[in-house]
């Protein structure tokens, strides 16, 4: 079985640094997938969510099953910076989680470091071109 198979089911078990991004996916855990991406501290989820304006709390359902493992949920908008409706921030804060929206290149970037510096990060990264 090669590295990308290991995603086939939409799931790599295991927390992993953002190798890339770009392209419409990402590179992780020597394997890409064309698409967006959920990283959690128990593994990377393929995303449904295709633009920003997608992001509500059942896309962001499997963020909340984990939410005390989650201190910090950085939101990855895509190209531009987008902001997030207050009762999404609410749900979050009631949940526990810290929320920081940013273009999805820089939450990418954020997420690597705090995940290597081992903090209870996660990561909902809308693809790129």
């Amino acid at each position: 079985m090669g590295a990308d198979d290991r995603f086939r089911e939409g799931f790599v078990p295991g927390r992993h640094l953002i190798d890339a991004y770009g392209a419409g996916g990402f590179r992780f855990a020597e394997m890409s997938h064309r698409g967006s991406i959920l990283a959690l501290p128990s593994g990377v989820h393929a995303w449904a969510v295709t633009e920003a304006r997608e992001i509500d709390a059942a896309s962001l359902a499997p963020v909340f099953a984990a939410a005390q493992e989650i201190d910090l949920l950085l939101i990855g908008t895509g190209p531009e910076i987008v902001f997030l409706p207050d009762a999404l921030r609410q749900r979050l804060k009631a949940a526990g989680i810290g929320l920081d929206a940013m273009q999805t290149g820089a939450a990418a970037r954020t997420y690597n470091i705090l995940a290597a510096e081992n903090r209870k990060v996660a990561a909902a990264l809308v693809a790129v071109p």
